[in-house]
């Protein structure tokens, strides 16, 4: 028997189920995306009444400003101290205890404190949330994941559909015949702009898959098998890795120096800050918070200054997470990231990493989450992400469209089968190269394919609905 290479009407067929499962999760991806690549000028918006304050006298010291902080939040401890972008602007300092991070905002002399917000709640976060987990944690980004990966076969079943076949002219194929009508436009209008959108948004979809749960720690297995493993990975992989960071972060190394042994009041934090409780003794957290001197602080801002790093500059101390006092930028636009190891002793900067000195997966990954978040060359890269975002709203709505007219009442409206035959080898072996590229998508396209075989096919109303062939 002849085995034949998917014809037209199969291809259509598998561009049709695909659309079917990812339509609705492009439309919310494109949506909260677009929202989220602004995320900069909103934050900035939002913290406006926190960044031209009346300044009169000579800011209090970072130690002082830290202290203010954690009275906020007894057992808390100091997450990060953010270097004030301005004279006139609020301190920010985050603090943690446990899964929890708080952003509090101080007056720099007053320390009267102006707003403290969860993380968590902060706006970006939260459509950052929904656009990669659905707010459903590591099973809502393994479902965006899925989806992902369903819309990545779409495109480029979309793009095969989309081949020039026997036409004469660009018309219909590179840019819309918008002087027709009905059917005819629809069609111009979903595929001429997929044609155009396709590479941006598969770019985005590739880009985003290091930060889904189940690609993402593939990939982080892939980085063990070499040197990479040395080095810390710069972003996290669904909502488990980003809370076992926060609890890290907020862990103290416990380890005998100077520092540990400070007293609250050398610290720079009240007596009482930390009261017992539980059978009268002190909580974890606030005896972690003992351990570190965050006098330290007003020897370690001058130096991490005169760096001159793009902000957001973060100031963070020993933790598990990390040994020994550490700075970073921590700009969204990756490439121009830098960490530095501090001495706290000497009040001097030990070590400059730059994002030149990365392995080279991540510097690879690093561009590309920049250019996922429309950082990497903003504001072009906004508008570009924002043109990708609205041609995807195009192509999804264009296609219901289409479907609605074209189907037939009661049934899904799926184009009819064509008779089957076998595979040929090579598209045997893409499919599986998919699957293993894609896990989740081989691995639903395996229950699909089951549950097409032993029960929908033998499910007279089923099939007819579905459009399925007969067994």
């Amino acid at each position: 028997m002849v085995r034949a290479w998917p014809d037209y009407r199969t291809v259509w067929r598998w561009h049709f189920y695909a659309g079917l499962l990812c339509i609705p999760f492009v439309l919310w991806l494109a949506a909260t995306g677009s929202i989220y690549l602004f995320k900069p000028q909103i934050d900035a918006w939002l913290d406006r009444p926190y960044d031209n304050l009346a300044i009169s006298g000579v800011p209090a010291s970072p130690s002082a400003q830290v202290a203010a902080a954690l009275a906020t939040q007894p057992g808390a401890v100091l997450n990060a101290y953010e270097l004030p972008r301005d004279t006139r602007a609020a301190v920010r300092v985050l603090i943690g205890r446990g899964e929890q991070l708080t952003r509090v905002y101080i007056h720099p002399t007053t320390l009267q404190i102006l707003h403290s917000v969860d993380e968590d709640r902060r706006f970006t976060n939260q459509i950052f949330r929904l656009h990669g987990e659905l707010m459903q944690g590591d099973r809502g980004s393994m479902l965006v994941e899925t989806a992902a990966s369903w819309t990545i076969i779409m495109l480029i079943t979309g793009l095969y559909l989309w081949w020039p076949r026997g036409t004469n002219g660009a018309a219909g194929i590179v840019y819309p015949r918008l002087d027709r009508r009905g059917r005819l436009l629809w069609r111009d209008l979903h595929a001429v702009t997929g044609f155009w959108v396709t590479f941006f948004a598969l770019f985005l979809l590739i880009s985003g898959l290091p930060w889904a749960k189940s690609w993402g720690n593939l990939l982080q297995n892939v980085r063990s098998l070499s040197s990479v493993s040395l080095v810390k990975q710069d972003w996290t992989t669904g909502r488990s890795s980003e809370l076992a960071q926060r609890r890290l972060a907020s862990s103290p190394e416990q380890t005998a120096t100077a520092e540990q042994t400070a007293t609250p009041e050398q610290a720079g934090m009240p007596a009482d800050e930390h009261a017992a409780h539980h059978h009268g003794g002190a909580s974890e957290a606030g005896q972690h918070a003992l351990l570190i001197d965050y006098h330290t602080l007003d020897r370690l801002v001058p130096a991490v200054a005169a760096q001159n790093l793009e902000p957001p500059v973060l100031i963070a101390p020993s933790s598990k997470a990390a040994p020994g006092w550490t700075a970073r930028s921590d700009t969204q636009n990756r490439p121009h990231r830098v960490d530095l190891t501090l001495d706290a002793a000497r009040a001097a900067v030990v070590s400059r990493h730059e994002f030149s000195q990365q392995p080279l997966l991540d510097r690879i990954i690093g561009v590309g989450i920049a250019a996922h978040e429309g950082q990497l060359f903003a504001p072009l890269n906004q508008a570009l992400g924002l043109f990708t975002a609205a041609s995807l709203w195009l192509v999804c709505i264009s296609a219901i469209v289409m479907w609605w007219r074209r189907r037939e009442r009661g049934l899904l409206g799926a184009p009819l089968p064509a008779p089957r035959k076998p595979l040929a080898a090579g598209v045997f072996v893409i499919i599986v190269a998919l699957g293993v590229l894609l896990p989740l998508l081989g691995a639903t396209l395996l229950i699909v394919w089951l549950l097409e075989r032993t029960l929908l096919r033998h499910w007279l109303r089923a099939r007819d609905f579905l459009g399925l062939p007969a067994t």
